[in-house]
């Protein structure tokens, strides 16, 4: 039977990140579904494909960060106290309709963070809202999940050789460095551990697909993969500074 590997949680930084990310992307293009969930080993901006590099210069408070260049669109993200996910699924499984997935891990997310927060506070947003000009979670699209009114959820998405790719933040609670998001320790007044979210989603994965998973780790290739990606494209001017 066809499985879904789960990959174990690690704090990272943002190049290792992006390119650890692009090998599960490799991965699905030769017919590997791979999950896996991840936090950030120091407060990291990532700028969205297209975005300009100057952005991150407009917030002070956001200009000494480190930051890296994602290979998915979107507006500027500040991963701090976050828990971060990514699933690559295999052309034949992410199908034509990919918009659908973020919909269906959104609603994956929503029915584990109303479980652990212990009611039903989670919603999905119905109509676009532009709070703010910079950070992506001042911008509410269809789709992503709020509390309280804040967003708290946002994914993004991205082909590569036919595969999907598709990762998103879970605001767990505010950081300093972003005092306008506030996270769900201060909406819903509930201290979240990554690993305790990660525990539910994972219990909760067959309402996003019927795909069983199993633990798995990379392979000598792809850690190989992982460090070239990571030297030569995400920790690199030429990356970073394209736009």
């Amino acid at each position: 039977m066809e499985t879904a590997r789960l990959i174990p949680y690690a704090d990272a930084d943002g190049p290792t990140n992006m390119a650890s990310d692009e090998a599960m992307a490799d991965a699905a293009a030769n017919g590997l579904t791979s999950l896996r969930f991840y936090g950030w080993s120091a407060a990291t901006v990532s700028l969205g494909y297209f975005q300009h590099a100057a952005v991150r210069e407009a917030d002070p408070s956001l200009a000494p960060l480190p930051w890296v260049r994602r290979p998915s669109g979107g507006a500027t993200l500040v991963h701090h106290h976050e828990l971060t996910y990514a699933l690559a699924l295999p052309a034949v499984i992410a199908g034509r309709d990919i918009s659908s997935w973020i919909r269906r891990a959104h609603g994956w997310i929503a029915d584990s963070l109303n479980t652990l927060i212990g009611r039903p506070l989670v919603e999905s947003v119905a109509d676009q809202r532009i709070l703010g000009s910079v950070l992506c979670f001042q911008k509410q699209t269809v789709g992503d999940l709020t509390l309280a009114g804040f967003k708290i959820v946002g994914s993004a998405q991205r082909k590569h050789r036919g595969a999907l790719v598709q990762h998103g933040s879970i605001l767990l609670r505010q950081s300093e460095h972003a005092p306008l998001l506030p996270g769900i320790r201060e909406l819903a007044r509930v201290e979240l551990a990554a690993e305790e979210a990660v525990d539910e989603l994972l219990r909760r994965w067959p309402l996003l697909a019927s795909i069983p998973l199993s633990l798995g780790t990379w392979s000598h290739d792809e850690e190989t993969t992982i460090a070239h990606l990571r030297a030569e494209k995400y920790a690199s001017d030429r990356w970073n500074f394209k736009r």
